[in-house]
């Protein structure tokens, strides 16, 4: 199954129309994608608590690690460079946090709140190598500019 973005998109817009809470919408989101392809193997955010410091937001899929410091990881290098991380080789990616040994390739995006500060990464994780593309990144950022960057 592979998503489809436009709907994806639709559905999320209708499901946190109104709702401010983050959290409540990072778990809205991360259901939803999660759920829809089957390449999304563990999805979810890692919330800015301090600063150079990302901790466990809501999630589907395994555990997750707890904490990453903006200096380590892919999550990390999504946190403290702004820019999305999509790595077709978790292996090849100097400094990756092996939270799950399943994981082969990873797409990570910075969330952005409406003044455009870094609020949190979201995080997709395949069990397959070269799981994601440009048109995914694309796509989930928009999606996510939609959710958070609206006032």
């Amino acid at each position: 199954m592979r998503v489809d973005y436009a709907t994806l998109a639709q559905t999320i817009a209708a499901l946190t129309e109104g709702e401010s809470d983050t959290v409540a919408l990072m778990a809205t989101i991360a259901c939803e994608v999660h759920h829809s392809d089957d390449r999304f193997d563990w999805t979810g955010f890692y919330r800015v608590t301090e600063p150079e410091l990302l901790k466990i937001g809501p999630y589907q899929g395994g555990h997750g690690c707890l904490a990453i410091p903006f200096a380590r990881g892919v999550c990390g290098a999504a946190a403290r460079t702004g820019e999305v991380q999509l790595v077709a080789d978790v292996d090849a990616f100097d400094g990756h946090i092996a939270c799950a040994s399943s994981t082969r390739s990873e797409l990570v995006l910075p969330v952005r709140n409406t003044a455009g500060e870094i609020i949190a990464v979201f995080d997709i994780d395949s069990d397959q190598p070269e799981a994601f593309s440009e048109t995914d990144a694309e796509a989930l950022s928009q999606i996510l500019s939609g959710v958070f960057g609206r006032p």
